[in-house]
């Protein structure tokens, strides 16, 4: 079997994860996140982009239900021995199916939590699944309980989160050894995810980003290429991945002379960040955080070119996204605790002057000071 963790670590997450649903009253659980599934069971497969679920029962049973492309998949990659088939057919409706499984695992009437919120569940699987459950027992929205839970890296899951770490550090590396005037966009593309493959990493979760000129003031992945100006700025925002594990980082790199603005906006990136990881740590929350950020940026006159969150936390997540649910915006009670992998951004974007500067990377909290998990300095990159 093809397991990125030891049979006891799943146990203990079982558990974790029983106890949490014994708490919230809920008799069994509706997995369908792809990471919720892999985190809890191994199972590791892109087949979440149709309909699949995890039965997840109070007493720690479980059982699957997808199609027939991943059942050797599933039993291949993942602890799950109760693994069922929904067939492909015209007008197929597998939420029936489902119901079938569930009142064999002595659910009807149950009291049922369900992974709303995220990128398996489409809104016509929801409306199908909400059709068949309605009579069938209690159905509550539980699309936050595994990812709460996930939060909290175990020291198996950081020895991953620094091996991406690493792997984000050599694909900078890769960067930075072709960037020059000239430079062709494709090219630095290429050579970053060719050295988190080279060292042993995976696809990210989502599109590295790639932009110059004023494409560097974007911070989503578009398609198209260019070749760099003697003068120019690149942004670029990746990450390493390693068993779906990643570690962000992002740089703005001017090429040719900085602007005045370019190094404005660079000390204002340093200096805040250099700020918030006096909050990135226990006593804190994740709204004190983007707090501090705000406050920052909004002194230097900075408000209209700055984002309204400023980081996330980091862990082993599925296309389309690395996102996990928790990060720095306003008002985010969620407490700072030791063990999470939090990756922290400055974005500053200023269309006026059109003028682009980001600085980030992902940090492993501790009882204490946060540690930085990137060997690269925060300086400012002009080559």
């Amino acid at each position: 079997m093809a397991l990125h963790f030891d049979r006891p670590e799943f146990a203990v997450r079982l558990a974790r994860l029983t106890d949490k649903m014994r708490e919230e009253k809920l008799d069994a659980l509706l997995l369908f996140a792809q990471e919720s599934m892999y985190w809890l069971t191994g199972y590791d497969t892109f087949g979440y982009c149709f309909f699949q679920t995890l039965v997840v029962k109070a007493d720690g049973t479980m059982a699957l239900i997808t199609r027939s492309a991943d059942l050797r998949q599933a039993k291949h990659t993942s602890i799950l021995e109760n693994v069922q088939i929904w067939v492909d057919r015209v007008n197929a409706d597998p939420t029936v199916d489902l119901r079938n499984l569930l009142v064999e695992m002595d659910l009807l009437g149950a009291r049922i939590g369900v992974e709303y919120d995220t990128h398996g569940m489409t809104g016509r699987i929801a409306r199908m699944l909400d059709a068949q459950l309605t009579s069938f027992g209690q159905i509550v929205d539980a699309s936050y309980l595994v990812s709460h839970l996930r939060l909290i890296k175990s020291p198996a899951e950081v020895a991953y989160v620094e091996r991406a770490a690493v792997l984000a550090d050599d694909a900078l590396d890769a960067a930075l050894a072709l960037t020059t005037p000239g430079a062709d966009e494709s090219d630095i593309l290429a050579a970053m995810q060719g050295a988190v493959f080279a060292g042993g990493g995976d696809y990210p979760a989502n599109e590295f980003i790639i932009g110059s000129a004023e494409d560097a003031l974007l911070c989503r992945y578009k398609a198209g290429r260019r070749k760099l100006d003697p003068n120019d700025q690149l942004t670029l925002e990746w990450a390493g991945a390693y068993a779906h594990y990643h570690a962000a980082m992002m740089r703005t790199i001017v090429i040719g002379e900085p602007s005045y603005r370019h190094r404005e906006l660079y000390n204002a990136c340093f200096e805040t960040i250099q700020a918030i990881e006096t909050v990135l740590r226990p006593g804190h929350s994740f709204g004190d955080v983007f707090d501090m950020h705000a406050k920052i940026m909004d002194e230097r006159g900075l408000s209209r070119h700055r984002l309204n969150a400023c980081g996330y936390s980091l862990g082993a997540r599925f296309s389309p996204s690395w996102m996990e649910h928790q990060m720095f915006h306003v008002g985010n009670p969620q407490p700072i605790e030791p063990n999470m992998s939090l990756f922290v951004h400055m974005i500053i974007m200023d269309s006026d002057t059109g003028t682009a500067m980001t600085l980030g990377q992902t940090y492993l909290t501790t009882d204490d000071a946060p540690r930085v998990l990137s060997r690269h300095s925060l300086d400012f990159i002009n080559v």
